[in-house]
Order: structure tokens, then C-alpha cells, then sequence
């Protein structure tokens, strides 16, 4: 099991990348993101991987961060969804915007994703919108997902737990809060820029 290659960057092309290790070129799929994420040819990279081993084939995807990896995983667990579709998706998506859609069950962003209909985009946000709460400690550019750690954000996600909202849906909303706020906010703060946040 292949699971980081650290080598130079051979060469790019439409949805792969050749990574030369100690002469050996490895041909990885990756998504658009990752690939932009690479660099210029000829520098030194690193990346996560994930293989596939079917009856006639043996594919390599390659991931700029560990937690798009955890990502692909994720969705391709969803019926219909294959590796081209959760690759299409991570492409399209930024890990903080995904995130956020599939809190809120906005099927609309999934469905923004090249070969992603608005049935499977229905299906992916009902599957995962819980699913992706348990992946709090991931995220892309920026904060997504508050840890449950004592203080004002996690008081502010209690407060809209009790509310009603999912734990996934309330972590979302106070962490774009505290983005917006920046430290220091207020739980009172906090909750009403959550709130907003969520639609509500």
C-alpha cells in the first residue's frame, strides 16, 4: 500500500501527475486543486496517495493534503459515487466550502461539480451531511469545524445544538462566525453571527 510519495515533479497533464522517486516515475490521478497545488515542473513535492486495485486495473490518486484524502474516502462511500465523481467534486469544492454545504444541505454547491446530478448531489448531502461532523479536526484554507474544547465556541455550538441544529451544521456556522469575528469574540457575538450564518 502506497500511502505518500515524495519525489520531483516529472510532469502534469489533465487530471494526473508523473512523480519521478529515485528514477522510478509514478503516474498519479489527482483533481485539479492538487495538481495547481504541485508547483512547477521539476521541484520537489509531496503527496498523499490512495490506490485501487480492481481485476484489470491498479490506479494511484494523489492528494495535496492528507485531509482531501480523508475527504475522497468519505464520499466515495456514498452509493454512485466513484472515484472520477469524488474527484470531480474535491476539484470544484474547496474542503471548507464542501464542508459547509453538506452542514447545511446545500445538494445545490455539491451539484456545481462536473457529472454530479441533482439526484446523486441529494443523495451525497443526506448520506454525509452527519458524517462530516465527525471530521472536525479537517479542513482546507481556514477554520471549519470547532474542536470541543472549553470556551466561547464550544458554549456557542452547545447553543445551537439546543436549538436544533446538527452538531455538524452548528460546529460550521460558529466556526465561520469566529472566522468573521476573529479571537476574542463574545459567546453572545458568536451565536447571533452563527445564527446568520446558518440561515436562521
Amino acid at each position: 500500500m502506497i500511502a505518500k510519495l515524495t519525489g520531483r515533479l516529472d510532469s502534469s497533464g489533465a487530471g494526473h501527475a508523473v512523480i519521478d522517486v529515485c528514477g522510478v516515475g509514478y503516474l498519479v490521478e489527482a483533481s485539479a486543486r492538487t495538481l495547481d497545488a504541485l508547483g512547477a515542473i521539476g521541484g520537489e513535492v509531496t503527496i498523499h496517495t490512495e490506490m485501487l486495485v480492481g481485476e484489470d486495473f491498479l490506479r494511484l490518486l494523489g492528494f495535496a493534503k492528507a485531509e482531501e484524502r480523508d475527504w475522497f474516502r468519505l464520499l466515495t462511500s456514498v452509493q454512485g459515487v466513484g472515484a472520477k465523481v469524488a474527484l470531480a467534486i474535491l476539484s470544484a469544492l474547496e474542503i471548507t466550502h464542501l464542508q459547509r454545504a453538506l452542514a447545511s444541505g446545500d445538494s445545490a454547491m455539491i451539484a456545481r461539480a462536473n457529472g454530479v446530478g441533482p439526484k446523486l448531489a441529494q443523495r451525497i448531502t443526506h448520506e454525509l451531511k452527519d458524517k462530516a461532523g465527525a471530521l472536525g479536526g479537517i479542513s482546507g484554507s481556514g477554520a471549519t469545524y470547532v474542536c470541543a474544547t472549553p470556551g466561547p465556541l464550544a458554549d456557542a455550538v452547545t447553543a445551537l445544538t439546543g436549538l436544533g441544529f446538527k452538531p455538524g451544521e452548528a460546529s460550521a456556522a460558529v466556526a465561520a462566525a469566529n472566522e468573521e469575528l476573529g479571537a476574542g469574540a463574545s459567546l453572545d457575538a458568536l451565536v447571533r453571527v452563527a445564527l446568520k450564518k446558518a440561515g436562521k
